[in-house]
Order: structure tokens, then C-alpha cells, then sequence
């Protein structure tokens, strides 16, 4: 059976927000960890969401990766593909949101895209054009301060017309607000000299809506999990379909951990709130990267002393003015490099103590555990905090887990207490 719909995610944790999105609109969905060797695990599946690590890799790595995943999923039935991007649109001016983009939508031969990483049930908003957090732009924001892709200017069409070959338009929220049809007609007008990528306002679920129906009359569309959701609603109102109870995830016992990577403002306020119910290690940084991430005796060490003892939390996360004199002391990838190498030394060696629950708060640190620890494919389970569903590894020849990845800035202050007491 066909799949109805799929997605290549950038990174891992936004792979997991968008299928926990699709999931709670009804679609039983599978997440796998890069482009899958086989898809016999997905014969059940009415959606497949392949998660790749491309958001700050070089572009022509990026697009290279994200084609051969095109393939696959066309080859599966589906005839719409989201490039599911951050809702932060985290990208610097050489890609890769628009080199992706444009390589595929020359491959689908689209006349023009949809793009908007609105996602307001997390605070995300685009009007006029421009990317809101909350209340305020984008580069006011403490996003303006990313470790790796600092974003200072809130103009989507500003910053995506720098990394594209296509003319960027906008479909505004009053335009929007009056319909499909009239929607329709704004976009074709801007196609009319050629294929084109078309920035869209959304402030609230009503423009989701509208916008997925609207995507769907292209093969591809660029945005975040909102769009994911609009997109979602709107083939199952076209199929007619009624939504299934989702199914429960098989619970796996074992040991219970939290991995910190991210230095995001909210991250770092979950790592003090954890302090106060758990025991918390607190890594150096600066030894970790100087050590080229090989550093992990003090953290096996602390995890050997609290293993069954109750849940605990190692954090190799400092704050901005931390982080940003690390990086110019060893340069933002090698320091990005070095913490990622010990967190995923670090939930090797737990797992194989008997850490079987895991979170892992960080996109590239989500990526860098789930790489070491041989990951393929997760089945995706109940929502743990918006964006953030229970993961079940699928066919893991260990044992499987149970895992929650967390974008940064994703989740109450005491998520990690609560996801814990929910994975199982």
C-alpha cells in the first residue's frame, strides 16, 4: 500500500516534531534515522519520515542526501514531500534551506513552493513575512545568539532570496484570510514568469489549514511542523478518511537518563529544574572539547554511582557567553564536534549498562547519540510535550528503547522529570 505523504527532515529532534504531529492528526508514522536500506517495517505506515543530519553540513552534501531520500519516498507512493525545516528557518546565507529547496523542487518539476516554518502551538509565527518567537522577531529573540546558525534578520524572503536560484513571493494573511481561491490566484500571478518559492503568513490553525491545501497542489513544500499538520488535516479531508486511535508503544523497562547538549535558554532552565528532583552532572565544556570529546571518565563515573537509583541527568550545555568563547577558542564546528563525540560515548556506555529510557536535549546531539547507538527506525508514540513524542526503536538487535529527542528551546521547565515518568 502507497503511503500518503512524507517528509525529509534536516535533523533528528524536528524529524520527531513533525511524525508525533502527523501521528496526532491520525497518521501512523515511522521516523527513520538517514535514508533506510529497506522498508519492509513500513508496510502498515500511511507515513514515513525520513530524518537526516544536513542543516549545517555543506550544501552540496545537503542536497546530495536529501534527493537520494526523495527518491525512496516517491518510489514508496507519495506524491507530496515537505523538506521539513526548523521553525527557527536556522540557515546561514550559503543554504541549506534554499539549495535543498530548489533541488527539489527542479526534481519534482514544481511551478512554485510553499514556504513557512509557522508553528503557533510553539510560538512560531510569520506575518508579513517576517519570522515572530513569541512576541518579538526573530533576531530579537535569544535565537538571534543560535551556536551555530545565529539568526539576525526576521525577513523570511530577505533570508531566503540569498540562498535560492528561485524568485521568492509571499502570500500574505489578508490574502490568505480570504480563501483558497483567492490564495490560488495570488500564487499563480507570482508563477506566471516561472517557478518560484512563495513565503506564507500563518498566525493560527485556520492558516495551517488553508496552507496545506494549498501545498498539496505541489509536489513539494518547505516548512516546519505547522505546515506538517495543515498538510495532514487536509488529505485526510480530501480522502475522506476517518482518523484511527493511535496505538500504544510496547514498553521496554530498563534504566532512565537525560542527555543535555543544547545551550538553549529553555534547556538550560530544565537542566536547573531537574537539579531540584534528580541528581545532575554538570561537564566542563572547556575539557570536554579540549579533549576532543574523548573526556568521559567523569561522567561514567557520576552515571555508575546514581545507575538504578533513580533517573539523572549529564549536561555538557553553558550558557551563550560560555559557549561563544569556546568557539573562539577552537572553532564553532570542532567545539560542536567535541560535545556531541562525548555525549555519544557517554549513551553508548549507558545503554550498555542498562539505560534503556533515554532523553536527549539537542538537535545535533540527538543526532550524534542516535548515530553511535545504531539506530534505523522509531515508531512514534503518544506526544510528551508539544513537539516532542515517545520514540520506540523498531528492530534494534540489542534490545530496543524507549527515547524522547528535544529540539532546544522545545518544553516545559520540568519536561525532563515529567518525559521521564512517561517514557516506560
Amino acid at each position: 500500500m502507497p503511503i500518503k505523504i512524507a517528509a525529509i527532515a534536516d535533523d533528528y529532534t524536528g524529524a520527531s516534531d513533525l511524525a508525533n504531529t502527523w501521528r496526532k492528526n491520525g497518521l501512523r508514522t515511522v521516523q527513520t534515522i538517514g535514508i533506510p536500506s529497506g522498508t519492509s517495517n513500513f508496510s502498515d505506515m500511511d507515513a514515513v519520515v525520513v530524518s537526516l543530519k544536513i542543516r549545517s553540513s555543506p550544501a552540496a552534501d545537503a542536497v546530495a542526501h536529501a534527493l537520494i531520500a526523495e527518491a525512496l519516498l516517491r518510489d514508496l507512493g507519495a506524491r507530496h514531500v515537505l523538506y521539513k525545516i526548523c521553525s527557527t528557518f536556522d540557515s546561514t546565507d550559503e543554504g541549506n534551506i534554499g539549495p535543498v529547496m530548489d533541488a527539489l523542487c527542479k526534481r519534482a518539476s514544481a511551478r512554485w513552493t510553499l514556504v513557512t516554518p509557522a508553528f503557533p502551538e510553539t510560538g512560531r509565527t510569520v506575518y508579513k513575512s517576517h519570522l515572530f518567537v513569541g512576541d518579538v522577531p526573530l533576531n530579537e529573540s535569544p535565537l538571534k545568539d543560535h551556536p551555530l546558525n545565529p539568526m539576525r534578520d526576521a525577513n523570511l524572503v530577505r533570508v531566503l532570496s540569498k540562498q535560492t536560484t528561485y524568485p521568492v513571493g509571499k502570500l500574505d494573511l489578508q490574502t490568505l484570510a480570504n480563501g483558497v481561491e483567492a490564495s490560488r490566484a495570488r500564487i499563480a500571478q507570482q508563477a506566471l514568469q516561472g517557478p518560484c518559492a512563495i513565503i506564507a503568513d500563518a498566525i493560527g490553525d485556520g492558516d495551517l489549514e488553508r496552507l496545506g491545501d494549498l501545498a498539496l497542489e505541489s509536489p513539494v513544500s518547505i516548512g516546519a511542523s505547522g505546515l506538517g499538520a495543515g498538510l495532514a488535516r487536509s488529505l485526510l479531508r480530501a480522502s475522506g478518511r476517518q482518523t484511527r486511535a493511535p496505538q500504544s508503544l510496547a514498553s521496554v523497562g530498563g534504566f532512565s537518563a537525560v542527555l543535555v547538549g543544547s545551550c538553549s535558554a529553555r534547556t538550560l532552565e530544565q537542566t536547573a529544574a531537574a537539579e531540584k528532583v534528580m541528581p545532575v552532572l554538570r561537564l566542563d565544556p572547556y575539557r570536554l572539547v579540549a579533549s576532543g570529546g574523548g573526556d568521559i571518565v567523569p561522567a561514567m563515573g557520576f552515571a555508575r554511582q546514581h545507575l538504578g537509583k533513580g533517573p539523572f541527568v549529564v549536561s555538557a550545555s553553558g550558557t551563550p557567553e560560555t559557549v561563544r568563547s569556546i568557539q573562539n577558542t577552537y572553532g564553532n564546528k570542532a567545539a560542536g564536534l567535541a560535545i556531541e563525540t562525548a555525549l555519544a560515548a557517554i549513551a553508548a556506555e549507558l545503554v550498555a549498562l542498562g539505560v534503556k529510557r533515554l532523553v536527549v536535549a539537542g538537535g545535533e546531539t540527538s543526532g550524534a547519540v542516535v548515530d553511535r547507538l545504531g539506530i534505523s527506525s522509531f515508531e512514534v508514540g503518544e506526544e510528551l510535550a508539544a513537539g516532542v513524542p515517545k520514540l520506540r526503536t523498531i528492530g534494534r538487535a540489542e534490545g530496543e528503547l524507549m527515547m524522547a529527542l528535544k529540539s532546544g528551546n522545545f518544553g516545559g521547565i520540568d519536561f525532563f522529570a515529567e518525559a521521564l515518568s512517561r517514557l516506560d
